[in-house]
């Protein structure tokens, strides 16, 4: 235990104190200074920062859960989220930049009109504030709990062990966002996402030598041989996501957390040029198709090594790392795992600031405020909402279906009238602010009833992805009679910075969907999910058709 909290501290302090140094001289007395890291961010940053800002215990514990119980269809939630950063990339970012967004709601009001821009920063604050947060630190809290077995060593019980540990995260977590600002919180983050994967891929390898007795090519053969369906990511209409669900309510909310999201897109907001926010977008979609890796494969190894029937599913990850890992790696892993915890509390609270001060504080205060007044505002209201989290957090254990499904239902309620009023205020120009509110106001009555009063046996994502067609269907319809004046979009560089596309986007994201085919190929009775299927053929075809791509496009480049 000793060798275990050493590693954990020298780990965790060597990255705040590089953060500090690299960060010291930065200028955070104004908006763009604290908001948006001054525009100067690099690609690897963004990319780095996005990747880990969404990637906490949430994923780490609550996928693998799933794929423990289940099989590998929940990477639909993970993997699929390459295409909209794909079009993030190559459609929205200029948008954005072009206009110089500091906030996504800023988008409703040039589209809609200010009271819809409101609404959306409520929506975006109560979706963070009561669902993301409160999640990352309860999923960091079990984590801690299980491997520094803290209710043994302090004689508390489970729920206060939880709570007491949920305190410390949030308090550490809110000085990096309400001290630091953006640019703190992406240096910490790049740093953390390098430790956390070497971390996270601990846990697989060291689980295969585990179950192949001393052999890792034994447990790769275990695993290849044994409960081979397990590795399907096709899902039947009983799995955690059924294949229909890919082409229909996933792939809206992933269009919402990726393309729409405030806390993602505020890192691309703030990159230094067009060019290095569309490679850093990029690589965040290049990480996230090596998922399955670190999200999935632990959760099968631990249906392997601890057998079924664990209860709650949740505690099967944090099981795993403390019956194969090295004692002295414990302390390592648990690092990478705070360093996960922290990117997605700060980066979240700090949206969550920039949201509040950006979109709220104007319209719910007639005073002016000079940038330095507006930073020492968004400090303090910081530290408001970090304690709102704190006393939120220790609330989830009382859930019972998995963390990661329980919060993506309550999540229904926000991201999908969101998506649905950003589609409809792209690519129409004429529905009015008051219809995309009635849309609002209907959706959430209906997927209350739908979800909770009816308690209708309907698969929550296939009812996101109605009320999406509904809500859509419903504006157009209302628009018809509320319209406005079309919008006219505002095509000057308001952001002052270079808006050159980067010249290799277009081959780049070509080869990370057929990426993401050759995925789902892979885990499927195509490839590893069968005993009679190919995975060599996949791999294979997949390489091929990467040259094609490569091929054509670079000749496209040269001309």
């Amino acid at each position: 235990m000793f060798l275990t909290i050493v590693s954990f501290l020298v780990v965790t302090l060597a990255v705040a104190l590089i953060s500090w140094y690299k960060t010291k001289n930065d200028d955070l007395t104004t908006s763009k200074g604290y908001f948006l890291a001054g525009r100067g961010l690099s690609a690897v940053v963004i990319g780095c920062s996005m990747v880990l800002t969404s990637l906490s215990t949430e994923q780490l514990i609550g996928v693998n859960a799933n794929s423990y119980a289940g099989n590998f269809s929940i990477i639909a939630w993970t993997v699929q989220a390459v295409v909209p950063l794909c079009f993030l990339a190559l459609y929205l970012l200029p948008k954005y930049i072009r206009n110089g967004y500091t906030t996504i709601p800023e988008f409703f009001e040039n589209r809609f009109d200010r009271q819809t821009r409101l609404i959306m920063s409520a929506l975006f604050l109560v979706f963070y504030l009561f669902i993301v947060i409160p999640t990352a630190l309860y999923t960091g809290a079990i984590a801690f709990n299980s491997v520094f077995n803290l209710e043994t060593i302090f004689g508390l019980s489970y729920g206060e062990s939880i709570t007491y540990t949920v305190i410390v995260i949030g308090i550490v977590g809110a000085i990096y966002a309400i001290f630091g600002g953006l640019k703190a919180v992406a240096v910490s983050d790049t740093l953390n996402a390098f430790i956390l994967v070497i971390g996270a891929l601990l846990v697989p390898i060291f689980a295969l030598i585990y179950l192949g007795d001393g052999s890792f090519m034994e447990g790769i053969k275990v695993i290849g041989t044994t409960h081979v369906e397990k590795f399907n990511a096709i899902g039947s209409a009983t799995d955690a996501v059924p294949w229909p669900a890919m082409f229909t309510g996933i792939l809206v909310v992933n269009f919402f957390y990726w393309t729409t999201n405030q806390a993602i897109v505020q890192r691309a907001l703030g990159a230094r040029d067009l060019k290095a926010g569309q490679k850093g977008i990029l690589i965040a979609a290049l990480f996230l198709l090596l998922l399955p890796i670190i999200l999935n494969l632990p959760g099968l190894l631990s249906f392997h090594i601890l057998g079924e029937g664990l209860k709650p599913i949740d505690v099967s990850y944090p099981e795993l790392v403390n019956r194969v890992l090295p004692t002295a790696l414990q302390g390592f892993f648990v690092a990478a795992l705070f360093g996960a915890i922290l990117s997605t509390f700060n980066s979240f609270l700090n949206s969550s600031a920039t949201i509040f001060c950006k979109d709220l504080l104007p319209s719910i205060s007639h005073k002016s405020y000079t940038e330095q007044e507006v930073i020492v505002l968004a400090k303090k209201v910081s530290a408001v909402m970090a304690i709102v989290t704190m006393i939120m957090g220790p609330l989830l254990m009382f859930g019972t279906d998995g963390i990661f499904l329980l919060t993506k239902r309550f999540a229904g309620f926000v991201n999908i009238p969101i998506v649905a009023l950003f589609a409809v205020g792209l690519f129409n120009k004429t529905v009015s602010g008051l219809a995309a509110r009635i849309a609002l106001l209907l959706h959430v009555i209906l997927y209350f009833s739908i979800v909770w009063v009816f308690d209708v046996q309907v698969n929550f994502v296939y009812v996101m992805a109605s009320l999406f067609v509904f809500d859509v269907v419903l504006m157009l319809v209302l628009g018809t009679f509320l319209r406005r004046t079309p919008y006219e979009e505002d095509t000057s560089n308001h952001a002052n910075v270079d808006l050159s596309n980067w010249e290799y986007a277009n081959v780049t994201v070509a080869s990370l969907v057929l990426g993401l085919i050759s995925v789902y190929a892979l885990l499927s009775p195509l490839g590893l999910a069968s005993e009679t299927g190919s995975p060599l053929m996949v791999i294979g075809a997949y390489v091929i058709l990467q040259i094609i791509i490569l091929v054509v496009f670079g000749r496209k480049n040269k001309a």
